[in-house]
Order: structure tokens, then C-alpha cells, then sequence
């Protein structure tokens, strides 16, 4: 898929459904984007959970699976990487609401996830065997490497063909995907798709509570700037507590997501 269509891709899927585009790293060309050491720094804004060497990761292969472009913003300027930080750093990543008493068997693919990690310790243990593995084959960091390699790499985890102590790569990727999908697409109040800039790109208005004024207006376009679940217009509006999801309603995250019952065959 070239780059101008895994835009437009973009584009289609994120105004369907923030889900629908997790389609992997296949998807983006090696020349779609600068490298990630050229995007823009968020160092001024502290993490509350990844430490220097996994937040150099996470930036730069957010940064390859939703890369910038001339069409729009990618994951780096909607501050993704701060959004997976927030969400590993609160109650979800601790897995508060995760099953955890086993058994954890494999399980079936139509199952979900199976593993005994809770997401934030999913990505701390991935995280570390993810660098042990750059810098015992390759002699280097992730963030080191060109955007081609950056996607190769990307790749072998999506097709869980990098050992990482254990961990199934295509987990970790599968996870590191969804989180970023949620970031850009996500409502800014959760701390990504900052200044709704995926909004603004796909036109999606956002969460309008009430269209009361225009019920009697058809046939025109809606043309007014997206609002956030976190904005007070008209009354329809919540207290802003971003990246807090014990503070406000859960996001519709379904990474890890499993039932709450203790037999391992209904996990999804």
C-alpha cells in the first residue's frame, strides 16, 4: 500500500471506527515520514512510567506506525506517546480490573490475550527484552536504527518472530498498536489527540451532546471545530481529568480486555 492511500486509509477508518486501522506496520513505507530523531522533542513533559530508553522506543515506533505527512499529524504530535505513558503509569496498567489468577494456558486465538502480565508489566518486561535484543544482535537501539530497519523490525514483532524472553513479540506489538491507535483517535481528555488533531483531520465533530439548535437546518454541511468530552459548551460538558481513567468514564480500550469470571476460557 502506498503512502498517499494508507492515509486516506487513515482517514476512512478513524472516522468509522478508531479500531478499524490496526492493520500493522506493513502499511507504512520506509519513505512516508523523516526519521523519528527529526520529530518533535516532548521531553519538557515529564512520563509517569516509561524510563528514558523506553520512551525513546515508544516515540520513535509510534512514530512509524502513524507517521506525519503532508496529508496530517501523526502519533507524535497528537502526544501518543504520552497517552500510552499515563494509561501504564494509572489503575489500568496495573491491571485493576484484569483477571490474575490463572490458569494461564495458551488458549485459542478467538480467546485474546492469555498472559499473566498485567499491560504495564507487558510493556516493562517487553520494553527490556526488546533493547537486550537490538543491542545483542544489532549492537544498537531501536531509535538508532533508519525508518526502514525501524519498520523491518516492527514487522518480525507483528509476525512474532522476535524472542523476547518469552513474551510473544506479536503481544507486544499488538498492544504498542492498539495504544496508539487509541492516542490519535481517542478523546483528548484521556491526554492523547492532542488539540484534537486527528479530529480535525478526518472532520469528526467530536462529542456534541446536543444538536437541539440544528434539527430544523438540512442539507448543510456541520462545519463547527470538534469538541471534547472534557469541554463545557451549552452545559453539555465533564471536568477535565486527562489520562486519569479512575477520575472519568473508561476509555474504550480493549487491550487485555477480559470478563471477570476465573475460568481462563471466557478471557477475550
Amino acid at each position: 500500500m502506498n503512502e498517499p492511500s494508507r492515509r486516506i486509509f487513515l482517514k476512512v477508518a478513524g472516522a468509522a471506527s478508531a479500531a478499524s486501522i490496526a492493520n500493522g506496520v506493513d502499511a507504512a513505507s520506509s519513505k512516508s515520514a523523516p526519521s523519528p530523531k527529526a520529530a518533535p522533542s516532548r521531553a519538557a513533559q515529564p512520563y509517569a512510567f516509561f524510563k528514558p530508553a523506553e520512551a525513546r522506543f515508544v516515540e520513535s515506533a509510534v512514530a512509524r506506525l502513524i507517521p506525519s505527512d503532508a496529508v496530517g499529524p501523526g502519533a507524535i504530535e497528537a502526544g501518543v506517546p504520552h497517552y500510552i505513558d499515563a494509561q501504564l503509569a494509572g489503575a489500568w496498567g496495573a491491571g485493576e480490573r484484569l483477571y490474575k489468577q490463572g490458569p494461564w494456558h495458551s488458549g485459542a486465538p478467538t480467546q485474546g490475550y492469555q498472559l499473566p502480565y498485567t499491560p504495564a508489566e507487558l510493556f516493562r518486561n517487553g520494553l527490556r527484552a526488546i533493547d537486550d535484543d537490538l543491542r545483542r544482535t544489532r549492537n544498537t537501539r531501536f531509535d538508532a536504527l533508519s525508518p526502514s530497519a525501524q519498520d523491518a523490525y516492527l514487522t518480525a514483532l507483528q509476525r512474532g518472530e522476535v524472542e523476547l524472553g518469552g513474551l510473544p513479540s506479536n503481544v507486544f506489538f499488538e498492544s504498542l498498536l492498539e495504544l496508539t491507535v487509541e492516542g490519535f483517535f481517542g478523546d483528548p481528555m484521556y491526554g492523547g489527540n492532542r488539540d484534537m488533531v486527528s479530529w480535525r483531520m478526518i472532520g469528526f465533530p467530536g462529542a456534541y451532546a446536543s444538536y437541539y439548535h440544528l434539527v430544523d437546518q438540512h442539507g448543510i454541511a456541520f462545519n463547527q471545530a470538534p469538541m471534547s468530552l472534557a469541554d463545557k459548551r451549552d452545559g453539555h460538558g465533564m471536568d477535565s481529568h486527562a489520562g486519569d481513567r479512575k477520575s472519568i468514564p473508561p476509555a474504550p480500550s480493549r487491550a487485555h480486555s477480559m470478563h471477570q469470571s476465573g475460568d481462563a476460557a471466557t478471557r477475550r
